[in-house]
């Protein structure tokens, strides 16, 4: 069953230990990490993310910066609002491998109405991408 939340109650994952959202499990990541603007997840690469060149494929590794990201953005959010991409830039410093990595993100700056977020996912290490978000702030009272 798929588990919802409002957005500032996604951090109650890694809080209370509740079940994540099907795309972290789909996605192998777990959040160790969630508070005042910063997350940190592990994901666990297996074969299923491996593409034709023998390295995860890029959109995997976004999609892992991206939940990271979620998790430091709603750390910050009134039971009020929400929130949604509006643009993610990734930049790639080498590959990732099967095996563990970690990813850490962090708020950079929060407005009224847009976020920009950074994260960056690391294996062994050393820094395998960087990524750049913007989030759109949504008032649901508004």
């Amino acid at each position: 069953m798929n588990q919802t939340f409002k957005a500032n109650e996604l951090v109650t994952v890694v809080t209370e230990n509740r079940t994540p959202p099907n795309c972290d499990i789909t996605l192998n990541i777990r959040p160790v990490k969630a508070e005042n603007g910063s997350a940190e997840a592990v994901w666990q690469v297996d074969e299923n993310f491996i593409n034709g060149v023998g390295v995860a494929m890029g959109g995997y590794v976004a999609s892992a910066a991206d939940i990271t990201m979620a998790y430091a953005i709603s750390s910050l959010l009134e039971s009020s609002e929400s929130f949604f991409s509006i643009n993610l830039q990734t930049t790639f410093h080498k590959p990732v491998a099967v095996g563990e990595a970690v990813v850490e993100a962090k708020v950079e700056k929060k407005g009224r109405k847009v976020a920009y977020l950074i994260a960056e996912v690391k294996q062994n290490g050393k820094l395998a991408a960087t990524v750049h978000s913007s989030v759109m702030i949504i008032n649901n009272e508004e």
